[in-house]
C-alpha cells in the first residue's frame, strides 16, 4: 500500500468517525420520546448496540453545554453497588431532614428514579408537604435538587415557561411555594399532570406570527413543595414525602456544613447506576402491591423497578414504603367523599331505603365533615346532593316504606357505585376500654370474625384477641396487646383465620 492510499484510508476513517459523532450529537439533541422512537434504527445505522447508542448519547447530553447551568456530572468510576448507593443517599436525607424512614427511603428511590427518566413510562411527581412552615420542605427541597438529574429550581413559574423548559432542556422540575402561586393556577395544573404518563405528555400551542400549531413535551420529573394538600389530581399522581416540625431533641446537621463532594459523589455513582441498570430497569415488571390502587401501582411502578436492581432486600423494603404511603386513597374527591359518607348512613342505620331530607340530617349531624358548612356556611342542599350524586347515575325517586311515601334513595341504587369507587372499609364495633388495664375490647357478644383483615389496627394477631373462625368476640381483653378494633359485620371473605 502506497502512501497516497494510507493517507485516502485515514481521511475515510476519520469522516466516519465525524459522521458518527454528528450523529450522536443530533440524538442527544431529541427529546425522550422521540430519541425513544428512533434509537433502534439509529443503532442499526451505526453499526453498534442500543445500549452502546444509549450510553453515548447519554455522555453527549452530560457534556453539552447551555446557558442552563446544569451540572455536569461524570459517571462513577467503578461499578456500584445499587442497595448500598439507596442506603447511602437515604441515610444522607435522615441526616438533614427528621422524617420517618419511608420518606427518607422514598426519596432515595424518587432520585434514582430522575436519572432513568428516558427508559420509564410513567413519572409520578415527588410532593413535599406538611401542616406548617419550618418543617423542612425546601430543605428536602434543596437536597432532591442536588441528587436528581439536570435539576431546575424555580419558587413560581407560567405554563409557557414550564413546557418550554421542559422542551429545551429535559430537567428535574423543583417547584417551590405551590401553595402559593398553584392555588388558582388551573392551566398550570393541567400542563403539570399531563407530564405524568410518557404516552400523553405533550401539550399543543401556536407559536410565531402566523400561529403554526406546535407540540411540546411535558415529559419529565417534577419534585413540588407546599403546605397542606395540593390540588386531588396532583396528589393522584404523586409520591407523598410528609415532614413534621422536630422536636426539641431531636437535631439534624445543616445542608450548607456538608462536606463539598457529598453530593457529588452520590451523583456521579447515581449517573454509573443509570448507565449500567438502564436496560434493566426498561424491561423490569415488577409485582405491585395488591393494596394499592391503579393510579398508586402506576406511580410506584419505576421505584420498584429501581428497588428491583438493588436486591431482594430493597425490593422489600421498597413495597414496605410503598404500602406506607400510597395504601388507601388520601385524595379522595369530594363527590367520593360523599359517597362514602351515605355508605356509612346506610349501614349506621341498617336501612335499605331513606328520604332525602333524612339522609341530609344524618350527613349534617358530624360537624366534622363536609355537609354541614359545605353550601357557603350552610348546609349541603337537596339540589346539590342530587348534583354529586348525579356524576354517579344516581337519582331520587318516590320510594314506598310501609304506608309512607316519600322522595329518596334505596340502597340498591347505590351498591354499584360502593363497589366501583370506594375502597372497602371493614366498620368497628363501639369500644368498650378495660377499666384496670387500659385494654380495649368490643361491647358485643355476638361478633363472628372470618378473614385475616376482620382484626385491624394494632391488633395484627388473631389469636391475641381470643378469635377463632365462627365463634364470638371475647369480653376479656388479651392481656399483652392493645386489641381495640374488630368488625361487627362479616367483610367479604379472602382467607380463613383457622387457630
Amino acid at each position: 500500500m502506497n502512501d497516497l492510499e494510507s493517507q485516502a484510508l485515514e481521511m475515510m476513517s476519520s469522516n466516519e468517525k465525524e459522521s458518527e459523532q454528528a450523529a450522536i450529537k443530533r440524538l442527544a439533541m431529541l427529546s425522550p420520546i422521540e430519541y425513544d422512537r428512533a434509537r433502534k434504527q439509529e443503532a442499526e445505522k451505526l453499526g453498534i448496540s442500543v445500549s452502546a447508542l444509549d450510553k453515548a448519547v447519554n455522555a453527549a447530553k452530560r457534556n453539552e453545554i447551555d446557558d442552563s447551568g446544569f451540572p455536569n456530572v461524570e459517571p462513577w468510576e467503578y461499578p456500584v453497588n445499587p442497595g448500598e448507593l439507596l442506603s447511602d443517599i437515604s441515610a444522607t436525607v435522615h441526616r438533614f431532614i427528621v422524617c420517618n424512614k419511608e420518606t427518607a427511603d422514598a426519596v432515595a428511590l424518587w432520585a434514582s428514579m430522575t436519572w432513568f427518566i428516558d427508559v420509564i413510562q410513567v413519572a409520578p411527581l415527588a410532593i413535599i408537604t406538611a401542616p406548617e412552615k419550618r418543617c423542612g420542605k425546601t430543605q428536602l427541597l434543596t437536597i432532591l435538587g442536588k441528587l436528581s438529574y439536570r435539576p431546575l429550581s424555580a419558587s413560581s413559574i407560567s405554563p409557557a415557561s414550564l413546557y418550554r423548559a421542559i422542551e429545551a432542556w429535559q430537567p428535574t422540575l423543583l417547584l417551590d411555594e405551590t401553595d402559593a402561586f398553584m392555588k388558582e393556577n388551573e392551566e398550570l395544573r393541567g400542563v403539570i399532570n399531563s407530564g405524568h404518563s410518557r404516552d400523553n405528555a405533550y401539550v399543543i400551542r401556536t407559536v410565531g406570527d402566523d400561529h403554526t400549531p406546535k407540540r411540546f413535551s411535558t415529559w419529565g420529573a417534577k419534585a413540588l413543595s407546599g403546605i397542606g394538600h395540593l390540588s386531588d389530581t396532583l396528589m393522584d399522581r404523586a409520591i407523598i414525602l410528609e415532614l413534621r416540625r422536630k422536636l426539641v431533641h431531636e437535631t439534624v446537621d445543616r445542608l450548607r456544613y456538608a462536606e463539598p463532594d457529598l453530593f457529588l459523589t452520590l451523583t456521579s455513582k447515581l449517573a454509573r447506576f443509570a448507565d449500567d441498570y438502564r436496560e434493566q430497569v426498561r424491561r423490569a415488571r415488577p409485582m405491585l402491591p395488591d393494596a394499592l390502587n391503579d393510579r398508586a401501582q402506576d406511580n410506584w411502578e419505576p421505584l420498584l423497578a429501581i428497588a428491583g436492581c438493588a436486591g431482594s432486600e430493597w425490593l422489600d423494603r421498597a413495597n414496605q414504603v410503598a404500602l406506607k404511603l400510597s395504601a388507601g386513597d388520601k385524595s379522595a374527591s369530594i363527590s367520593n367523599e360523599l359517597l362514602a359518607d351515605i355508605q356509612e348512613v346506610f349501614e349506621s342505620k341498617r336501612a335499605n331505603k331513606i328520604s332525602t331530607a333524612d339522609l341530609i340530617n344524618t350527613l349534617i349531624e358530624d360537624t366534622e365533615k363536609s355537609w354541614a358548612t359545605y353550601n357557603r356556611g350552610k348546609p349541603l342542599s337537596p339540589k346539590q346532593l342530587a348534583n354529586k350524586l348525579r356524576d354517579y347515575g344516581i337519582q331520587s325517586k318516590l320510594v314506598r316504606n310501609g304506608y309512607d311515601v316519600y322522595r329518596g334513595f334505596e340502597l340498591a341504587q347505590f351498591e354499584e357505585s360502593f363497589s366501583r369507587y370506594l375502597t372497602p372499609v371493614l366498620s368497628v364495633t363501639t369500644l368498650q376500654p378495660n377499666n384496670s388495664n387500659g385494654l380495649h375490647v368490643t361491647n358485643e357478644k355476638c361478633v363472628t370474625v372470618t378473614n385475616s383483615l376482620s382484626v385491624t389496627n394494632q391488633c395484627n394477631d388473631v389469636t391475641a384477641c381470643n378469635v377463632t373462625e365462627n365463634d364470638p368476640v371475647t369480653l376479656k381483653p388479651a392481656p399483652d396487646k392493645d386489641c381495640n378494633t374488630v368488625t361487627h359485620r362479616t367483610p367479604p371473605a379472602k382467607k380463613i383465620v383457622r387457630i
